[in-house]
């Protein structure tokens, strides 16, 4: 009961302070965050252009033999469609599946080099879940990033 009563009066870190220090990881380990970056980016912008591809040609064959429409009648077209081919799944399913991957073996190889971080952590009273959240916060800057910059270039 009394330890219980400790861990509830226990100080926690603010959410400022733990964007810090998950930037300050990200900054210390910049390289590691560019490839793992990269390989999200690189996906989603394979996504991308593979889904603008199919789009492109099927209203390429939806309208052979008519005349050339504008952009804004195949968006519509495309839409009112509202079909997506079981190649499309896979291909959608095979990018997501790279990016989590590469995230995934980053956060791991983070957890091994920062054993030492992480005990220190702990044995000044740091919780799991905020522990947890360190690295739920890195992961998501790094696929945030990677997702917006392979949406700009895909």
């Amino acid at each position: 009961m009394a330890q219980e009563r400790g861990i509830r009066r226990q100080i926690q870190l603010p959410l400022s302070e733990a964007v810090k220090i998950s930037f300050e990881s990200l900054r210390i380990r910049f390289w590691r965050s560019i490839i793992t970056t990269a390989g999200v980016f690189l996906g989603i912008a394979f996504l991308v252009s593979v889904l603008a591809g199919a789009a492109i040609s099927s209203s390429v064959e939806a309208n052979r033999g008519k005349e050339i429409v504008d952009a804004f009648s195949m968006e519509e077209q495309a839409q009112s469609k509202g079909e997506i081919s079981p190649q499309q799944i896979w291909l959608i399913a095979m990018s997501l599946i790279v990016c989590v991957v590469g995230i995934a073996n980053s956060m791991l190889m983070a957890v091994t080099e920062r054993f030492r971080e992480i005990g220190t952590m702990k044995c000044l009273g740091a919780l799991d879940r905020f522990i947890v959240e360190l690295f739920l916060l890195e992961s998501g800057f790094q696929g945030l990033a990677g997702a917006i910059i392979g949406a700009i270039i895909g």
